[in-house]
């Protein structure tokens, strides 16, 4: 290390692999800070600049923790399919990627055959280590992905529509014909929810413990896994739904309807806090990006459009129906219709999505549910036969969090997450469409005028306050009643004095606002443009 003086500037020089690390994390750095800082020498406010220098400061230290994070705790690196010439990545088969990649990926790629039970529909813990799959005839099975072992499997004997997980592995929910069941890892029936009716679709929001079904009748319910209280039960007021879907982000349920609307709510209001026409005709998937600013929807006019949830409007609108949606942990996009999957891919990081890959399932397969799966290149398929898995490279996260999803844990492991996930249980409350705005204080609202009931008690209270006060005694001649009278006069006079001139104010400004008013006195529209335009 040494030190290069040049024009009176002292810059040190690094070895060269210390130069390197350097100029790498500078770019992650850059990376992380997302643009440029707030130009702080041209504002006048003092108190202003102040808070803003403070908070560019933090936004730079939290940039470098998170770069350095990124250069020496995170050794794995994502990838996508690169095309070569004229090659299209869309025209690569599965099989030319099995045959490239290394043995534990191409065990992801299989094809489970069950004619008589299916469709099949799946859903996969947060840390992608186990999977439930559920035929409409009643099949429900649990499979450990990683060493794929069946786990257990169970035979309900009645239709099933959904199947989720709940907090862990442990327990999940069926909708069956009547209604939503949970069962445990062992298959036994723990608890049958009567409350919730004719369940059609089932989604659980993890950080809050809450279970979310929509019913044939249009009822919306929340019911809190924990507690076993119902916390919200809803009329949608829309009709039948059998599109649902939760935004990671807030906590928000969208329902997707056959008017072309789509509706979010949350368990505290029994309005909806959105209600967007997205489609001419009925909604038939949606699906939200991890970062919960993206949504994805898809009509039955044979269109497919994302919206920026930030600013309600359309980014992009794709060509082509789609009958079941999901984004990937890194933003691709799956949509499956007929027997034909479709992978779309923002690879340039403009929100302008492309063709990826697609698959072509066997002639006579009809696809009911495409699903990523967390932290794995993988894709898994629930169709009209059983359910397949398949190699989609750059759909994962290569790098887990064991505080939030880990899927090496062990039992203990699982027990003390659940702990502590528990104990930092959300509240219903919380969900709203902008989680940010916990936490910060409420902006404090314009004083509204005193009506004249509370002006009139306000001047009662004052000169009783002044009729209470005792008034001292004092030498023979100066204390008389009639100079103790007009002194408490003189305190009410006093007391009253700023209160009326106040109501004076606010009178004159009343009455000068009227005589503006009136003087302004607008013509017809039909006449306004003979009016005569004032100079300024």
């Amino acid at each position: 290390m040494g030190v290069k003086e040049e024009n009176d500037v002292r810059e040190t020089i690094l070895p060269p692999i210390e130069q390197e690390v350097s100029d790498e994390l500078d770019t992650k750095v850059k990376k992380y800070l997302r643009g440029e800082g707030a130009n702080l020498e041209v504002l006048q406010d003092k108190k202003l600049k102040g808070q803003l220098a403070v908070r560019e400061e933090l936004f730079g230290k939290s940039a470098k923790a998170a770069a350095k994070v990124e250069k020496w705790l995170l050794p794995s690196e994502g990838g996508y399919l690169e095309a070569e010439g004229i090659e299209k990545t869309w025209r690569i088969k599965q099989e030319s990627i099995a045959h490239e990649v290394d043995i534990l990926s191409s065990r992801n790629q299989y094809d489970i055959v069950l004619p008589d039970l299916g469709p099949y529909i799946l859903d996969f813990t947060a840390s992608g280590r186990y999977m439930v799959a559920a035929g409409r005839k009643g099949h429900l099975a649990i499979v450990d992905m990683k060493n794929m072992n069946l786990i257990k499997e169970i035979q309900v004997r009645e239709t099933v529509r959904d199947v989720v997980f709940l907090h862990n592995e442990l327990f999940f929910a069926a909708a069956q014909k009547k209604y939503p069941y949970i069962y445990n890892r062992d298959g036994t029936e723990l608890h049958c929810l009567k409350e919730h009716g004719t369940v059609l679709k089932l989604q659980f929001l993890r950080n809050h413990f809450l279970l979310a079904s929509i019913n044939k009748s249009g009822h919306l319910h929340y019911q809190d896994v924990t507690m076993g209280e119902m916390v919200g039960n809803f009329r949608t007021g829309l009709g039948c739904s059998d599109v649902m879907r939760v935004n990671p982000f807030n906590g928000v349920i969208a329902l997707g309807h056959s008017s072309g609307t789509v509706t979010m709510w949350k368990p505290t209001t029994s309005a909806p806090l959105v209600k967007m026409l997205c489609h001419q005709g009925p909604i038939s998937a949606l699906t939200f990006h991890p970062n919960g600013h993206l949504m994805a929807t898809s009509g039955r006019e044979r269109k497919i459009k994302i919206w920026d949830l930030r600013k309600f409007e359309v980014l992009q609108t794709l060509p082509g129906q789609a009958k079941t949606l999901d984004f990937s942990q890194k933003g691709l996009l799956a949509s499956g219709t007929g027997s034909f999957v479709q992978i779309y891919g923002d690879l340039s990081g403009s929100q302008n999505y492309s063709r990826y890959m697609g698959h072509s399932m066997a002639k006579g397969y009809q696809i009911g549910k495409v699903l990523f799966r967390p932290y794995e290149d993988v894709l898994g398929i629930g169709h009209s036969t059983g359910w397949s898995s398949i190699l989609i490279p750059g759909s994962g996260e290569p790098n887990f969090d064991s505080w939030v999803a880990n899927p090496f844990e062990t039992s203990k492991q699982r027990r003390e997450k659940e702990v502590r996930t528990l104990l930092d249980k959300l509240p219903p409350e919380t969900i709203m469409l902008d989680p940010s705005k916990i936490g910060t204080v409420r902006q404090g609202r314009k004083k509204e005028k005193p009506t004249k009931e509370e002006r009139n008690a306000e001047m009662e209270a004052a000169v009783e306050d002044v009729k209470s006060i005792t008034m001292k005694k004092k030498t023979k001649g100066r204390n008389k009643s009639s100079k103790r009278a007009k002194k408490k006069q003189d305190l009410v006079v006093k007391a009253k004095r700023p209160l009326l001139e106040q109501q004076m104010k606010e009178e004159q400004a009343s009455s000068k606002k009227k005589q503006k008013t009136s003087e302004e006195v607008e013509l017809p529209t039909s006449l306004q443009r003979f009016a005569r335009k004032k100079t300024t």
